[in-house]
């Protein structure tokens, strides 16, 4: 059984062009892969208010964007563009390098409303830091869902209640959206060797902290458990299953990935492994090679 080891607060930070997000306070404790959690709102705009995130580049790792209320528009310079709506996750791998900008629909901008959702940076690997770009886009009608006994849950990666995602990830990636009534129960298995992580942002759940006893009925009964509310990152330790119970109605992520365990040079939007990369990416970058 994994438990928690670490519960991680979050504080709200502006981005991009001006866009409340909340991040852990500590991104060194953000467990690999994941180098980068944040979590875009919720923000009611008055018409003409939204903004967004400007043209910038990326190499080295990809971005993926999940958008839970709100609707937006992306374009980049491969020439992939589209729109995002509820439900919607765009997975952009940068690679060797790409420019995008993720901006409010004009008809968002017109009218106004609530935005909110997620941006999750995931690192690469040193032998496809430059890999080819690459850009996926999943809709909310084509995103796999499942719901059982009072829990609900969109599999962006992964797998959960035997439903497995579509989405094509370079390394092996959990990553899943759950919403769950109060009282109800998830057990959610995971590879020993990935690391993983538990992102609240609704509600609270409870998971065991520490126990000796081995059956689910014993563990839920007997064991010592750590709450996660509104807001916290937990981390969690090695094991193969997750038992998440929820004390109100709780939406949170599961994430999960393997340890990369390679050097991190990151300066801005590019993460590379050595200083002199973070340098050919600027040079690459101010002369047009991307």
């Amino acid at each position: 059984m994994r438990s928690v080891v670490e519960i991680v607060p979050t504080q709200t930070v502006r981005e991009g062009g001006g866009f409340k997000v909340r991040r852990p306070y500590s991104m060194n404790r953000v467990l690999s892969p994941f180098l980068l959690i944040d979590e875009m709102g919720p923000v009611n705009y008055g018409p003409g208010e939204a903004v967004g995130a400007p043209w910038h580049p990326h190499r080295g790792f990809e971005t993926v964007t999940y958008l839970l209320e709100g609707r937006m528009r992306h374009e980049d310079s491969a020439g992939n563009s589209g729109e995002l709506n509820p439900g919607d996750v765009q997975w952009m791998t940068a690679g060797r390098g790409i420019i995008h900008s993720e901006e409010p629909h004009e008809d968002f901008q017109k009218s106004g409303g609530v935005m909110h959702g997620f941006q999750i940076w995931v690192n690469l690997p040193s032998k496809h830091k430059m890999m080819s770009p690459r850009y996926q886009e999943i809709t909310a009608n084509d995103s796999p869902t499942v719901e059982k006994n009072g829990v609900w849950a969109r599999i962006i990666a992964g797998e959960c209640m035997g439903v497995s995602s579509s989405i094509d990830t370079v390394i092996p990636i959990t990553l899943i959206h759950v919403k769950m009534e109060e009282g109800t129960q998830l057990y959610q298995k995971l590879k020993s060797n990935l690391n993983s992580m538990i992102y609240v942002f609704s509600g609270n759940v409870t998971i065991p902290r520490e126990t000796t006893v081995k059956t689910h009925p014993q563990i839920l009964g007997l064991g010592v458990k750590q709450q996660i509310s509104d807001g916290e990152l937990a981390l969690l330790s090695e094991g193969e299953e997750i038992i998440i119970q929820s004390n109100a109605f709780s939406e949170f992520l599961i994430l999960a990935g393997p340890e990369l365990n390679e050097p991190i040079a990151r300066h801005g939007p590019f993460v590379m492994n050595t200083r002199e990369e973070i340098q050919q990416a600027f040079f690459d970058y101010q002369n047009g090679l991307f």
